[in-house]
Protein backbone atom coordinates (compact mmCIF):
# COMPACT_ATOMS: atom_id res chain seq x y z
CA UNK A 1 0.00 0.00 0.00
CA UNK A 2 1.26 3.66 -0.46
CA UNK A 3 1.94 5.56 2.19
CA UNK A 4 0.21 8.68 1.80
CA UNK A 5 2.23 11.29 3.64
CA UNK A 6 0.55 14.86 3.43
CA UNK A 7 3.04 17.00 5.70
CA UNK A 8 5.81 17.33 2.46
CA UNK A 9 3.17 18.07 -0.28
CA UNK A 10 4.02 21.82 -1.07
CA UNK A 11 7.52 20.56 -1.23
CA UNK A 12 6.59 17.62 -3.46
CA UNK A 13 4.76 19.92 -5.48
CA UNK A 14 7.87 22.62 -6.17
CA UNK A 15 9.35 19.14 -7.01
CA UNK A 16 7.61 18.33 -9.23
CA UNK A 17 7.40 22.07 -11.07
CA UNK A 18 11.33 21.86 -11.30
CA UNK A 19 11.07 19.63 -14.11
CA UNK A 20 12.54 20.73 -16.89
CA UNK A 21 9.64 19.53 -19.02
CA UNK A 22 7.01 21.21 -16.86
CA UNK A 23 8.81 24.55 -16.73
CA UNK A 24 9.27 24.51 -20.91
CA UNK A 25 5.61 23.64 -21.30
CA UNK A 26 4.35 25.78 -18.98
CA UNK A 27 6.57 28.91 -20.58
CA UNK A 28 5.17 27.76 -24.33
CA UNK A 29 2.08 27.84 -23.09
CA UNK A 30 2.69 31.04 -21.28
CA UNK A 31 3.78 33.37 -24.29
CA UNK A 32 1.14 31.60 -26.48
CA UNK A 33 -1.34 33.46 -23.90
CA UNK A 34 -2.80 30.13 -22.65
CA UNK A 35 -3.48 28.54 -19.28
CA UNK A 36 -1.90 25.01 -18.81
CA UNK A 37 -2.20 22.94 -15.85
CA UNK A 38 -0.58 19.99 -14.38
CA UNK A 39 -3.66 17.55 -13.40
CA UNK A 40 -4.78 14.23 -12.77
CA UNK A 41 -2.30 11.57 -11.34
CA UNK A 42 0.48 13.52 -11.76
CA UNK A 43 -0.67 15.99 -9.26
CA UNK A 44 -2.21 13.24 -6.82
CA UNK A 45 1.16 11.58 -6.40
CA UNK A 46 3.30 14.33 -6.38
CA UNK A 47 1.14 15.10 -2.88
CA UNK A 48 1.86 11.19 -2.07
CA UNK A 49 5.65 12.06 -2.50
CA UNK A 50 5.92 9.71 -6.18
CA UNK A 51 6.31 11.25 -9.11
CA UNK A 52 5.48 10.14 -12.57
CA UNK A 53 7.62 9.64 -15.57
CA UNK A 54 4.82 10.55 -17.75
CA UNK A 55 2.72 14.04 -17.79
CA UNK A 56 -0.93 14.97 -18.25
CA UNK A 57 -1.82 18.57 -18.70
CA UNK A 58 -4.82 20.29 -19.71
CA UNK A 59 -5.23 23.82 -20.96
CA UNK A 60 -7.92 26.17 -22.64
CA UNK A 61 -6.00 25.94 -26.07
CA UNK A 62 -7.96 23.86 -28.50
CA UNK A 63 -6.26 20.65 -29.99
CA UNK A 64 -5.04 22.23 -32.98
CA UNK A 65 -3.69 25.65 -30.85
CA UNK A 66 -1.79 23.00 -29.09
CA UNK A 67 -0.48 21.22 -31.92
CA UNK A 68 1.06 24.48 -32.78
CA UNK A 69 2.14 25.28 -29.49
CA UNK A 70 4.20 22.41 -29.35
CA UNK A 71 4.92 21.22 -32.63
CA UNK A 72 8.89 22.44 -32.87
CA UNK A 73 9.45 21.67 -28.99
CA UNK A 74 8.08 18.15 -29.34
CA UNK A 75 10.25 14.91 -30.49
CA UNK A 76 6.76 13.54 -31.42
CA UNK A 77 3.33 14.47 -32.17
CA UNK A 78 0.45 12.73 -32.67
CA UNK A 79 -3.12 13.75 -32.93
CA UNK A 80 -5.65 10.90 -33.53
CA UNK A 81 -6.99 12.10 -29.96
CA UNK A 82 -7.34 15.14 -30.94
CA UNK A 83 -11.42 15.19 -31.78
CA UNK A 84 -11.49 14.18 -28.01
CA UNK A 85 -9.79 16.86 -27.09
CA UNK A 86 -6.27 15.40 -26.64
CA UNK A 87 -2.84 15.76 -28.31
CA UNK A 88 -0.41 13.32 -27.62
CA UNK A 89 3.28 13.77 -28.24
CA UNK A 90 7.16 12.74 -26.40
CA UNK A 91 9.98 14.94 -25.59
CA UNK A 92 12.82 12.22 -25.50
CA UNK A 93 11.56 9.25 -23.79
CA UNK A 94 8.46 11.28 -22.03
CA UNK A 95 5.25 10.81 -22.35
CA UNK A 96 2.46 13.96 -22.56
CA UNK A 97 -0.48 14.21 -22.88
CA UNK A 98 -2.38 17.84 -23.21
CA UNK A 99 -6.06 17.86 -23.37
CA UNK A 100 -8.56 20.66 -23.96
CA UNK A 101 -11.03 21.81 -20.95
CA UNK A 102 -13.71 19.08 -21.52
CA UNK A 103 -16.68 17.26 -19.84
CA UNK A 104 -17.29 13.62 -20.71
CA UNK A 105 -21.14 12.17 -20.98
CA UNK A 106 -22.19 9.02 -22.52
CA UNK A 107 -25.75 9.21 -23.78
CA UNK A 108 -27.83 6.56 -23.11
CA UNK A 109 -27.02 2.68 -24.94
CA UNK A 110 -23.57 3.73 -26.53
CA UNK A 111 -20.42 2.96 -26.03
CA UNK A 112 -19.07 6.30 -26.97
CA UNK A 113 -19.04 9.29 -24.75
CA UNK A 114 -19.74 12.70 -26.47
CA UNK A 115 -16.93 15.19 -25.70
CA UNK A 116 -17.68 19.05 -24.76
CA UNK A 117 -15.32 21.34 -24.75
CA UNK A 118 -14.94 24.47 -21.69
CA UNK A 119 -12.34 27.35 -21.05
CA UNK A 120 -12.44 26.82 -17.22
CA UNK A 121 -10.02 24.72 -15.55
CA UNK A 122 -13.17 24.23 -13.03
CA UNK A 123 -15.47 23.24 -14.79
CA UNK A 124 -12.75 20.15 -16.12
CA UNK A 125 -11.85 19.34 -12.53
CA UNK A 126 -15.35 19.01 -11.65
CA UNK A 127 -16.05 16.43 -14.47
CA UNK A 128 -13.25 14.33 -12.89
CA UNK A 129 -13.60 10.82 -11.74
CA UNK A 130 -12.56 11.44 -8.08
CA UNK A 131 -11.76 13.93 -5.91
CA UNK A 132 -8.33 13.00 -5.40
CA UNK A 133 -7.99 13.23 -8.91
CA UNK A 134 -9.27 16.71 -9.31
CA UNK A 135 -6.61 18.41 -8.21
CA UNK A 136 -4.64 21.17 -10.28
CA UNK A 137 -1.28 22.37 -10.80
CA UNK A 138 -1.05 25.82 -13.31
CA UNK A 139 2.04 26.08 -14.82
CA UNK A 140 4.83 27.76 -14.40
CA UNK A 141 3.30 29.90 -11.52
CA UNK A 142 2.99 26.80 -9.09
CA UNK A 143 -0.73 27.49 -8.28
CA UNK A 144 -2.45 24.49 -6.61
CA UNK A 145 -6.12 24.06 -7.15
CA UNK A 146 -8.44 21.77 -4.99
CA UNK A 147 -11.59 22.81 -5.31
CA UNK A 148 -13.25 19.47 -4.12
CA UNK A 149 -10.72 18.41 -1.22
CA UNK A 150 -8.76 16.24 -2.76
CA UNK A 151 -5.87 16.68 -0.05
CA UNK A 152 -7.92 15.73 2.63
CA UNK A 153 -10.06 12.95 0.84
CA UNK A 154 -5.96 11.82 0.77
CA UNK A 155 -5.12 12.32 4.20
CA UNK A 156 -8.21 10.54 4.94
CA UNK A 157 -7.82 7.94 2.29
CA UNK A 158 -11.51 8.32 1.44
CA UNK A 159 -12.61 7.85 -2.24
CA UNK A 160 -15.39 10.60 -3.13
CA UNK A 161 -16.44 12.08 -6.29
CA UNK A 162 -16.52 16.18 -7.08
CA UNK A 163 -19.99 15.75 -8.15
CA UNK A 164 -22.76 13.85 -7.11
CA UNK A 165 -21.41 10.06 -7.84
CA UNK A 166 -24.85 9.42 -9.45
CA UNK A 167 -23.63 12.23 -12.28
CA UNK A 168 -19.97 11.05 -12.24
CA UNK A 169 -21.12 7.49 -12.66
CA UNK A 170 -23.27 8.43 -15.36
CA UNK A 171 -21.61 10.74 -17.22
CA UNK A 172 -18.81 7.22 -17.57
CA UNK A 173 -19.95 4.03 -16.13
CA UNK A 174 -16.53 2.89 -16.30
CA UNK A 175 -15.61 5.02 -13.32
CA UNK A 176 -17.47 2.61 -11.15
CA UNK A 177 -14.68 -0.27 -11.90
CA UNK A 178 -12.12 3.02 -11.31
CA UNK A 179 -13.00 3.08 -7.76
CA UNK A 180 -12.50 -0.56 -7.43
CA UNK A 181 -9.32 -0.25 -8.88
CA UNK A 182 -8.01 2.45 -7.05
CA UNK A 183 -8.86 0.49 -3.53
CA UNK A 184 -7.15 -2.35 -4.68
CA UNK A 185 -3.72 -0.04 -5.96
CA UNK A 186 -4.05 2.62 -2.84
CA UNK A 187 -5.85 1.09 -0.05
CA UNK A 188 -8.91 3.65 -0.30
CA UNK A 189 -11.89 3.45 1.23
CA UNK A 190 -15.03 3.90 -0.24
CA UNK A 191 -17.77 7.06 0.66
CA UNK A 192 -21.08 6.04 1.74
CA UNK A 193 -22.46 8.19 -1.35
CA UNK A 194 -20.35 6.24 -4.04
CA UNK A 195 -20.91 2.75 -2.46
CA UNK A 196 -24.79 3.24 -2.80
CA UNK A 197 -24.57 5.00 -6.29
CA UNK A 198 -22.66 1.88 -7.65
CA UNK A 199 -25.01 -0.13 -6.18
CA UNK A 200 -28.08 1.46 -7.99
CA UNK A 201 -25.80 2.25 -11.64
CA UNK A 202 -23.91 -1.17 -11.95
CA UNK A 203 -25.70 -2.46 -14.78
CA UNK A 204 -24.77 0.85 -16.77
CA UNK A 205 -21.36 -0.61 -17.18
CA UNK A 206 -22.98 -2.85 -19.88
CA UNK A 207 -22.45 0.05 -22.37
CA UNK A 208 -18.85 0.42 -21.69
CA UNK A 209 -16.63 -1.45 -24.24
CA UNK A 210 -15.30 -4.91 -22.98
CA UNK A 211 -12.06 -3.74 -23.46
CA UNK A 212 -12.16 -1.04 -21.28
CA UNK A 213 -13.74 -3.28 -18.40
CA UNK A 214 -10.99 -6.05 -19.19
CA UNK A 215 -8.08 -3.15 -18.76
CA UNK A 216 -8.99 -1.55 -15.39
CA UNK A 217 -10.01 -4.87 -14.21
CA UNK A 218 -6.62 -6.17 -14.73
CA UNK A 219 -5.61 -3.38 -13.22
CA UNK A 220 -7.19 -3.74 -10.17
CA UNK A 221 -6.70 -7.42 -9.33
CA UNK A 222 -3.08 -6.60 -9.53
CA UNK A 223 -3.03 -4.43 -7.36
CA UNK A 224 -2.23 -5.12 -3.27
CA UNK A 225 -5.45 -5.41 -2.02
CA UNK A 226 -7.27 -7.34 -4.33
CA UNK A 227 -9.46 -9.02 -2.24
CA UNK A 228 -10.10 -5.56 -0.33
CA UNK A 229 -11.95 -4.30 -4.19
CA UNK A 230 -13.05 -7.77 -5.00
CA UNK A 231 -15.52 -7.52 -1.80
CA UNK A 232 -16.36 -4.30 -3.04
CA UNK A 233 -17.66 -5.21 -6.42
CA UNK A 234 -19.25 -8.26 -4.83
CA UNK A 235 -21.74 -5.82 -2.34
CA UNK A 236 -21.90 -3.49 -4.95
CA UNK A 237 -23.25 -6.24 -7.48
CA UNK A 238 -20.96 -4.79 -9.52
CA UNK A 239 -18.71 -8.14 -9.96
CA UNK A 240 -22.60 -9.64 -11.76
CA UNK A 241 -21.27 -7.02 -14.96
CA UNK A 242 -17.67 -8.52 -15.00
CA UNK A 243 -17.71 -12.12 -13.93
CA UNK A 244 -21.36 -12.97 -12.83
CA UNK A 245 -20.32 -16.60 -12.08
CA UNK A 246 -18.34 -15.45 -8.47
CA UNK A 247 -21.86 -15.16 -6.93
CA UNK A 248 -22.48 -18.60 -7.63
CA UNK A 249 -19.64 -19.24 -5.36
CA UNK A 250 -21.30 -17.63 -2.80
CA UNK A 251 -23.72 -19.80 -1.76
CA UNK A 252 -21.58 -22.76 -2.56
CA UNK A 253 -20.33 -24.00 0.78
CA UNK A 254 -17.50 -26.78 0.65
CA UNK A 255 -16.70 -28.46 4.02
CA UNK A 256 -12.88 -28.78 3.53
CA UNK A 257 -12.30 -25.41 4.02
CA UNK A 258 -12.36 -23.00 7.26
CA UNK A 259 -14.73 -20.56 5.39
CA UNK A 260 -18.98 -20.91 5.00
CA UNK A 261 -18.51 -20.40 1.06
CA UNK A 262 -16.53 -21.30 -1.95
CA UNK A 263 -15.97 -17.54 -2.70
CA UNK A 264 -14.22 -16.82 0.88
CA UNK A 265 -11.38 -19.89 -0.44
CA UNK A 266 -11.44 -17.83 -3.57
CA UNK A 267 -10.21 -14.39 -1.85
CA UNK A 268 -7.76 -16.18 0.31
CA UNK A 269 -6.30 -17.80 -2.81
CA UNK A 270 -6.45 -14.49 -4.84
CA UNK A 271 -4.46 -13.03 -1.88
CA UNK A 272 -1.82 -15.74 -1.70
CA UNK A 273 -0.14 -15.57 -4.90
CA UNK A 274 1.64 -13.07 -6.64
CA UNK A 275 0.37 -10.14 -8.74
CA UNK A 276 0.85 -11.79 -11.65
CA UNK A 277 -2.25 -11.22 -14.10
CA UNK A 278 -2.47 -14.85 -15.61
CA UNK A 279 -1.65 -16.07 -11.71
CA UNK A 280 -4.53 -13.73 -10.20
CA UNK A 281 -6.75 -14.69 -13.20
CA UNK A 282 -6.65 -18.36 -12.34
CA UNK A 283 -6.98 -17.53 -9.03
CA UNK A 284 -10.16 -16.09 -9.14
CA UNK A 285 -11.64 -18.08 -11.71
CA UNK A 286 -10.11 -21.91 -10.12
CA UNK A 287 -13.61 -23.01 -8.90
CA UNK A 288 -15.99 -21.67 -10.92
CA UNK A 289 -16.55 -25.50 -12.04
CA UNK A 290 -17.66 -26.26 -8.23
CA UNK A 291 -21.15 -25.37 -8.31
CA UNK A 292 -21.99 -27.58 -11.49
CA UNK A 293 -19.83 -30.52 -10.50
CA UNK A 294 -21.22 -30.82 -7.38
CA UNK A 295 -21.90 -34.04 -6.29
CA UNK A 296 -23.15 -35.86 -2.63
CA UNK A 297 -22.22 -39.54 -2.78
CA UNK A 298 -22.66 -41.22 0.67
CA UNK A 299 -23.45 -38.14 2.14
CA UNK A 300 -20.04 -36.81 1.10
CA UNK A 301 -19.86 -33.91 -0.60
CA UNK A 302 -17.52 -33.96 -3.87
CA UNK A 303 -16.75 -31.77 -7.26
CA UNK A 304 -14.94 -34.43 -9.37
CA UNK A 305 -13.69 -32.72 -12.84
CA UNK A 306 -14.45 -29.16 -11.36
CA UNK A 307 -10.64 -27.87 -13.05
CA UNK A 308 -11.68 -29.17 -16.20
CA UNK A 309 -15.38 -27.51 -16.33
CA UNK A 310 -14.20 -24.41 -14.19
CA UNK A 311 -11.22 -24.31 -16.93
CA UNK A 312 -14.06 -24.20 -19.46
CA UNK A 313 -16.30 -21.83 -17.80
CA UNK A 314 -13.00 -19.84 -17.34
CA UNK A 315 -12.47 -19.68 -21.19
CA UNK A 316 -15.12 -18.70 -21.85
CA UNK A 317 -15.55 -15.43 -19.75
CA UNK A 318 -12.35 -14.55 -20.38
CA UNK A 319 -12.50 -14.84 -24.36
CA UNK A 320 -16.08 -12.08 -23.55
CA UNK A 321 -13.58 -10.31 -21.77
CA UNK A 322 -11.35 -9.70 -25.09
CA UNK A 323 -8.20 -11.14 -22.93
CA UNK A 324 -5.15 -11.78 -25.44
CA UNK A 325 -5.52 -15.58 -26.50
CA UNK A 326 -1.77 -16.45 -24.87
CA UNK A 327 -3.28 -14.81 -21.60
CA UNK A 328 -6.35 -16.72 -21.91
CA UNK A 329 -4.50 -20.32 -22.84
CA UNK A 330 -2.55 -19.88 -19.63
CA UNK A 331 -4.73 -19.02 -17.40
CA UNK A 332 -7.29 -21.86 -18.42
CA UNK A 333 -4.17 -24.13 -18.52
CA UNK A 334 -3.30 -23.35 -14.50
CA UNK A 335 -7.03 -24.50 -13.80
CA UNK A 336 -7.22 -27.49 -15.69
CA UNK A 337 -4.07 -28.70 -14.21
CA UNK A 338 -4.35 -27.39 -10.51
CA UNK A 339 -5.94 -30.34 -9.45
CA UNK A 340 -2.87 -33.18 -11.49
CA UNK A 341 -0.50 -32.98 -8.77
CA UNK A 342 -3.31 -34.36 -6.12
CA UNK A 343 -2.97 -37.63 -8.16
CA UNK A 344 0.71 -38.34 -7.20
CA UNK A 345 -0.12 -40.02 -4.21
CA UNK A 346 -1.56 -43.03 -6.80
CA UNK A 347 2.43 -43.46 -7.39
CA UNK A 348 3.53 -41.74 -10.45
CA UNK A 349 5.84 -43.27 -13.22
CA UNK A 350 8.66 -41.55 -14.80
CA UNK A 351 6.77 -40.99 -18.30
CA UNK A 352 3.87 -39.69 -15.32
CA UNK A 353 6.02 -37.02 -13.97
CA UNK A 354 7.68 -36.47 -17.39
CA UNK A 355 3.52 -35.78 -18.80
CA UNK A 356 3.06 -33.81 -16.24
CA UNK A 357 5.75 -31.50 -16.87
CA UNK A 358 5.00 -31.74 -20.82
CA UNK A 359 1.72 -30.63 -19.87
CA UNK A 360 2.77 -27.84 -17.45
CA UNK A 361 5.12 -26.71 -20.50
CA UNK A 362 6.68 -23.79 -18.74
CA UNK A 363 4.28 -22.94 -16.50
CA UNK A 364 4.90 -25.23 -13.21
CA UNK A 365 6.44 -22.42 -11.30
CA UNK A 366 2.86 -20.90 -11.31
CA UNK A 367 1.31 -23.80 -11.07
CA UNK A 368 2.41 -24.99 -8.19
CA UNK A 369 2.08 -21.47 -6.70
CA UNK A 370 -1.55 -21.35 -6.96
CA UNK A 371 -1.55 -25.19 -5.70
CA UNK A 372 0.32 -24.03 -2.97
CA UNK A 373 -2.01 -20.91 -2.52
CA UNK A 374 -5.23 -23.30 -2.74
CA UNK A 375 -4.32 -25.64 0.09
CA UNK A 376 -6.34 -24.27 2.72
CA UNK A 377 -8.11 -26.89 4.49
CA UNK A 378 -10.02 -26.89 7.72
CA UNK A 379 -8.01 -30.05 8.27
CA UNK A 380 -4.15 -28.82 9.03
CA UNK A 381 -2.37 -32.43 8.67
CA UNK A 382 -4.91 -32.54 5.46
CA UNK A 383 -2.79 -28.98 4.34
CA UNK A 384 0.79 -30.42 5.48
CA UNK A 385 0.42 -33.47 3.95
CA UNK A 386 -0.48 -31.84 0.39
CA UNK A 387 2.71 -29.54 0.73
CA UNK A 388 4.76 -32.22 1.38
CA UNK A 389 3.40 -34.39 -1.28
CA UNK A 390 4.16 -31.04 -3.34
CA UNK A 391 7.67 -30.73 -2.55
CA UNK A 392 7.88 -34.07 -3.34
CA UNK A 393 6.86 -33.95 -6.81
CA UNK A 394 9.22 -30.61 -7.34
CA UNK A 395 11.92 -32.63 -6.15
CA UNK A 396 10.91 -35.34 -8.36
CA UNK A 397 11.04 -33.29 -11.44
CA UNK A 398 14.29 -31.22 -10.85
CA UNK A 399 16.06 -35.35 -10.34
CA UNK A 400 14.16 -36.17 -13.61
CA UNK A 401 14.93 -32.70 -15.61
CA UNK A 402 18.92 -33.33 -14.34
CA UNK A 403 19.04 -36.78 -15.67
CA UNK A 404 17.74 -35.39 -19.59
CA UNK A 405 20.19 -32.72 -19.29
CA UNK A 406 22.97 -35.31 -18.25
CA UNK A 407 21.90 -37.68 -20.80
CA UNK A 408 21.77 -34.95 -23.89
CA UNK A 409 25.73 -34.23 -22.97
CA UNK A 410 27.91 -36.63 -25.58
CA UNK A 411 31.59 -37.26 -25.36
CA UNK A 412 33.47 -35.01 -27.83
CA UNK A 413 34.19 -37.69 -29.94
CA UNK A 414 32.17 -40.24 -31.52
CA UNK A 415 32.72 -44.25 -31.35
CA UNK A 416 34.18 -44.31 -35.59
CA UNK A 417 36.61 -41.15 -34.36
CA UNK A 418 37.70 -42.95 -30.81
CA UNK A 419 38.62 -46.72 -33.18
CA UNK A 420 40.12 -44.45 -36.14
CA UNK A 421 42.36 -42.92 -33.42
CA UNK A 422 43.18 -46.01 -31.41
CA UNK A 423 43.19 -48.42 -34.15
CA UNK A 424 41.02 -50.71 -32.41
CA UNK A 425 38.30 -52.42 -33.97
CA UNK A 426 34.47 -52.54 -32.42
CA UNK A 427 34.29 -53.82 -28.88
CA UNK A 428 34.34 -53.42 -25.27
CA UNK A 429 37.11 -51.22 -25.72
CA UNK A 430 35.20 -48.74 -27.56
CA UNK A 431 32.84 -48.56 -24.82
CA UNK A 432 34.99 -48.15 -22.42
CA UNK A 433 36.55 -45.63 -24.13
CA UNK A 434 33.40 -43.77 -24.56
CA UNK A 435 32.53 -43.92 -20.90
CA UNK A 436 36.04 -42.52 -19.73
CA UNK A 437 35.63 -39.46 -22.43
CA UNK A 438 31.80 -38.76 -21.08
CA UNK A 439 32.54 -39.51 -17.42
CA UNK A 440 35.27 -36.52 -18.14
CA UNK A 441 32.92 -34.41 -20.20
CA UNK A 442 30.47 -34.24 -17.16
CA UNK A 443 33.20 -33.44 -14.59
CA UNK A 444 34.39 -30.57 -16.88
CA UNK A 445 37.90 -32.11 -17.30
CA UNK A 446 37.65 -32.03 -21.29
CA UNK A 447 35.59 -30.48 -23.45
CA UNK A 448 37.53 -29.94 -27.19
CA UNK A 449 38.19 -32.93 -29.68
CA UNK A 450 41.86 -32.36 -28.57
CA UNK A 451 41.82 -32.23 -25.06
CA UNK A 452 39.76 -36.17 -25.70
CA UNK A 453 42.73 -37.52 -28.04
CA UNK A 454 45.27 -36.71 -25.30
CA UNK A 455 43.29 -38.77 -22.40
CA UNK A 456 42.94 -41.16 -24.82
CA UNK A 457 46.50 -41.25 -25.31
CA UNK A 458 47.01 -41.61 -21.86
CA UNK A 459 44.56 -43.84 -21.30
CA UNK A 460 45.98 -45.95 -23.89
CA UNK A 461 49.33 -46.33 -23.19
CA UNK A 462 47.89 -47.23 -19.62
CA UNK A 463 46.26 -50.05 -21.24
CA UNK A 464 48.90 -51.39 -23.65
CA UNK A 465 46.97 -50.53 -26.31
CA UNK A 466 49.82 -47.87 -27.77
CA UNK A 467 52.38 -49.67 -31.14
Amino acid sequence: MKHLRMEPKRKNIGEILKHPIVQELGQLFKRADKQLYLVGGSVRDALLGEFHKDFDFATDATPGESAQIVKKWASNLWLIGARFGTVALTKGETKIEITTFRSEIYPEDTRHPQVRFSKDIMTDLSRRDFTINALAIKVPEGELLDPFGGQADLEEKILRTPLKPERSFTDDPLRMLRVVRFVATLGLRVSPEVKEAIKTHHSTLSIVSKERIRDEFSRTITGAHPVRALRLMMSTHLADEVIPELKSLKIMQDPDYHHKDVLEHTFMVVQRVKPDLALRLAAILHDLGKPKAKRVIDGRVTFYNHDLIGAKMAEKRLRELRYPLQLIEEAVKLIALHMRAYTYYLGWTDKAVRKYIRDAGGLSPKLHALIRADCTSLNPMRVKKALAMLDELEARIKELEAKEESAKIRPPLDGHEVMAFLSISPGPLVGEALNLLLESKLEGTISTKEEARELLKKWAAEKGLLK
